[in-house]
């Protein structure tokens, strides 16, 4: 793509310098600012809750029941047909 204005990485008379950091340095964040969709959330201080461990037993347990009874039901279904 041409452009008719060109880019001095010194700049010019007037303007600030372009700042340039090493590539192995981190951009400093924001102390305010709300974590993204894609950001690690700051650490609050809480622990597991009561609610958290019962949450997750669920995630863990429905589908492994779901899948015993969906076997199980095949099964049932399988042999029903007298064969």
């Amino acid at each position: 793509m041409t452009s008719a204005t060109t880019f001095h990485a010194n700049g010019e008379a007037g303007e600030l310098p372009a700042r340039l950091r090493p590539a192995g340095i981190h951009a400093p964040k924001m102390i305010g600012q709300a974590a993204g969709p894609f950001d690690v959330p700051a650490d609050t201080g809480k622990d597991p809750s009561l609610r958290d461990a019962l949450l997750t037993g669920l995630l863990v347990i429905y589908p492994t029941v779901a899948a015993v009874a969906a076997i199980v039901a095949g099964l049932s279904l399988a042999g029903a047909n007298g064969t």
